[in-house]
């Protein structure tokens, strides 16, 4: 039989035993691992909680949340996280750290012995308890108690070299006070806690302190005397005092007597006007108090008359207030309103206005831009072409360049001709020039190849008649200069006047 058969007839068995189905009985495997698992997650939760006893404090450190280091328990328990925390105890039992201090120095320069004991033991407060995690987990009770111990020294010898040995032998509660603060404080910042101080001796070396004890004893001793020879005077003296007394006293008595009967009668009437005196001054004193009364309440009910009525006026005022703010509101919502609204318009049509104009101005800039550019590019044509034009005419010319003015002259003529007539049509003329048309042979034939050296002869003329007529030629039409080389003309330099050809 195979071991999966043995266990499916196991499986049928146990159905069987306990009344289920074989179907139901196919789940006991998956149950049981189930059960296996809790148990065991039960177990090591178990485990894993910690308790804290009454006599130790319980560390848990490592990952314990926030900014701290360590987490500190006293009584209760905590479960501990495996992996990411771990655990230590500290004890609480008390230590007893026995501090022989020798030669202290006090604060009158004398060095003291005071061999005590103390007894400390680590905290339970939080803050306590955290400090002494941070510092004394781990150690042992001997380094415990040697590093109290050095602490304890310190603040000891610092307590005795602020007192004088006269205080640190009289005031005991004074000098123990200050050890207590100085040294619990100190501790404390370990983690330890001041249960109980025990001053056993104190001494000096020089003998000062047994000095001041024999005095102290002397004193007692001779006062102890002086007061024994005081009580023995007092009784001596203090029995004469009584039979003196005892004379004395029976005379008075006999004397009061009699004068105790009219002392009677006399303290009798004095006590009846004594009684009609303070039934007067009662009544007075209740006067003076219904008055002080009715007074008090006058004042009082003039306080709440005028509480009154400044709540009245409050109230007028808060009214008159309601009234304005409904006022206003009225106000606002009929006028106010529509005017806002109005002002609002005219702005909006002001603006819508303004944005028009600035536009219409930026469309007749842009048109008057494009004017002058179209212009402006009209001229540039212009001038390109009457720069191909002369250098065309130069081109022309060929070899002799110089005579390109002369055709330029030739163009302006008409309007030379029309600037001369319009300069001497008002003046007063005394003189004539006339020369012959150009372009006139010798034999009186005038041909177009002559024409040019004709116009070329007939230039002075035209300075001179320039000059007369007090007009400025232009440059391309040159310069006069006589036989002894003096420039002739308008404008030409050492010109004094017309020229006569």
């Amino acid at each position: 039989m195979t071991p999966s058969f043995s266990l499916l007839a196991a499986q049928e068995g146990l159905a069987e035993t306990l009344g289920i189905s074989s179907n139901a009985a196919a789940f006991l495997p998956i149950v049981g691992a189930i059960v296996l698992v809790l148990l065991f997650m039960v177990i090591f939760t178990v485990r894993q909680y910690k308790r804290c006893p009454s006599n130790r404090v319980l560390v848990i450190y490592g990952k314990v949340g926030g900014n701290r280091a360590a987490k500190c328990l006293h009584g209760g328990g905590a479960f501990v996280v495996p992996l990411i925390q771990d655990y230590e105890y500290l004890k609480l039992d008390p230590l007893v750290i026995e501090i022989p201090l020798t030669g202290a120095l006090s604060q009158n320069n004398i060095r003291v012995n005071v061999p005590s004991t103390f007894t400390v033991g680590i905290s339970t407060d939080p803050v306590l308890m955290n400090n002494a995690a941070e510092r004394l987990l781990g150690m042992d009770e001997r380094a415990i108690s040697e590093q109290a111990q050095d602490i304890i020294l310190g603040q000891l010898r610092l307590v005795i070299a602020t007192l004088t040995i006269e205080e640190i032998n009289k005031d005991r509660e004074k000098f123990m006070n200050l050890i207590n603060e100085n040294v619990a404080q100190e501790i404390n910042k370990i983690g330890l806690d001041l249960i109980n101080v025990n001053i056993r001796d104190i001494t000096d070396e020089s003998g000062y302190i047994e000095a001041i004890g024999k005095r102290a004893a002397a004193e007692a001793i001779n006062k102890a005397k002086v007061d024994v020879a005081q009580q023995e005077r007092d009784g001596q003296t203090g029995q004469a005092i009584a039979v003196r007394e005892q004379t004395v006293s029976v005379a008075r008595e006999v004397a009061s007597g009699v004068e105790g009967e009219k002392d009677a009668e006399r303290k009798q009437r004095v006590a009846v006007a004594g009684f009609e005196m303070q039934a007067v001054e009662g009544e007075n004193v209740a006067q003076a108090k219904i008055a002080d009364f009715n007074a008090k309440l006058r004042e009082v009910q003039a306080e709440a008359k005028r509480r009154g009525d400044v709540a009245n006026a409050k109230a007028a005022e808060a009214i008159f207030n309601a009234e304005r703010e409904q006022e206003l509101a009225r106000l606002g919502k009929e006028q106010i309103a529509p005017q806002q609204i109005e002002k609002q318009r005219i702005e909006i049509e002001a603006e819508a206005t303004a944005e028009r104009a600035r536009r219409e101005a930026r469309g007749e800039a842009d048109a008057i831009l494009l004017k002058y550019l179209a212009e402006a590019e009209g001229i540039r044509k212009v001038l390109d072409a009457k720069a191909a034009g002369y250098k065309g005419l130069m081109d022309a010319c060929g070899a002799r360049p110089e005579i390109a003015p002369t055709f330029l002259l030739v163009e302006k003529l008409p309007e030379i001709v029309a600037e001369q007539v319009k300069a001497i049509q008002n003046i007063k003329i005394d003189k004539i020039t006339v020369w012959d048309g150009a372009g006139s042979h010798a034999d009186g034939q005038r041909t177009t190849a002559n024409f040019l050296s004709g116009l070329i002869g007939s230039l002075p003329p035209i300075h001179e008649l320039a000059q007369q007529a007090g007009i400025e030629l232009p440059g391309v039409l040159g310069r006069v200069i006589d036989k002894s080389g003096e420039t002739k003309g308008e404008g030409a330099p050492g010109s004094k006047g017309p020229h006569k050809a």
